[in-house]
């Protein structure tokens, strides 16, 4: 029986081609050099690649392949991909193109000469000047101006004692099952109460 195994064998390697042989060699070397560090192989980033591009190369990789799975290799190749997308579109110029610091000089100064302009006029003006600008940079590249602080609401009511006031009405039934109606004025800077039924 091992004997038609080994006829088999080599009828299969002369119908190879010799390329074929050759990947399938390499592909098992690394793998049983992998084996050979430790029983629990980690790839390191080149072997991943190595996989990658084999299996890109070769067909028959999967048969060759015992250390990992072959969704391994795949899922290797998708992140590959997905950074070397990430890699080329970073490395270009993206977005908008730079603002020069004596054009963002010159709109900061005109935002602190004219204090009443916003951002449309400033961008108007720069148009008129040749530069082209978009209004939403304009607005970025404005000094922030400091908005007053708001008073507490304690503040407030101390601030405005003179002209606030409380009113409640309620209704009191009476021991003699008369209904009063009881309107209440507080005046709080003369913290007196006026009544009236």
């Amino acid at each position: 029986m091992s004997l038609v195994l080994a006829l088999l064998g080599a009828a299969r390697a002369a119908l190879r081609t010799h390329a074929d042989l050759a990947l399938e060699n390499l592909a098992l070397r690394q793998q049983l050099a992998l084996l050979r560090r430790s029983k629990r192989p980690r790839f390191s980033p080149l072997a991943r690649v190595f996989w990658v591009w084999l299996s890109q190369r070769w067909v028959r990789w999967r048969e060759a392949l015992h250390v990992v799975r072959p969704e391994t290799v795949i899922r290797w190749h998708r992140l590959g991909f997905r950074a070397f997308w990430t890699w080329k579109s970073r490395r270009g110029r993206t977005g908008r193109p730079p603002v020069g610091s004596e054009l963002a000089d010159l709109v900061r100064t005109m935002a602190l000469a004219n204090p009443l302009w916003g951002a449309p006029r400033i961008h108007g003006e720069l148009l008129k000047l040749g530069f082209d600008l978009s209004q939403r940079t304009v607005a970025r590249l404005m000094p922030r101006r400091a908005k007053p602080p708001s008073q507490a609401w304690r503040a407030f009511l101390q601030n405005h004692l003179a002209d606030l006031v409380s009113v409640d009405f309620f209704v009191v039934p009476t021991a003699t099952f008369r209904v009063l109606y009881v309107f209440v004025v507080l005046l709080h800077h003369r913290r007196k109460v006026c009544t009236s039924t």
